[in-house]
């Protein structure tokens, strides 16, 4: 008796925990733009850019996200980005920025599954793109929050 009244208590403050800390927020489509990140390397364009997130809402939860990074320029970081006039000049710039466009999907894919923003992980290699997703999730759900 005194284990099942301690596993409902148990629950009921989980439950309560949770929910003390959720933002409500309303269904809809929501988009946002990190800033500019500059490299501060001298003569140096690798990694400029910035990121644009694109956030569904349903039933009030995080159900859909695309994260995608641009150059200054507007130019979309894809499968041609890390090459130099079509080309693969230096392969590993050419891997390392592959790999940090790979993390954009990642990130996207562990905003929905987990539901919060606090509970994406960074990936090795990719942290200027996990702080431009940061800061442009955290901008669309602001837009987002049921006020």
């Amino acid at each position: 008796m005194k284990k099942s009244v301690l596993i409902i208590i148990s629950s009921l403050l989980a439950v309560m925990a949770v929910g003390c800390g959720e933002k409500s927020y309303n269904d809809g489509n929501y988009t946002a733009q990190s800033s500019e990140y500059i490299n501060d390397e001298e003569d140096s364009t690798a990694g400029n850019g910035y990121g644009v997130v694109e956030i569904s809402i349903s039933g009030g939860k995080i159900s859909g996200c695309t994260f995608q990074t641009y150059e200054i320029g507007g130019k979309l970081k894809d499968e041609e980005y890390g090459k130099e006039n079509g080309e693969i000049a230096n392969r590993d710039f050419y891997n390392k920025a592959q790999k940090a466009r790979a993390a954009c999907d990642k990130y996207a894919q562990q905003l929905v599954s987990k539901g919060d923003i606090k509970e994406v992980d960074a990936i090795s290699g990719a942290t200027v793109n996990y702080n431009e997703f940061v800061e442009a999730v955290n901008l669309a759900l602001k837009d987002a929050e049921a006020k």
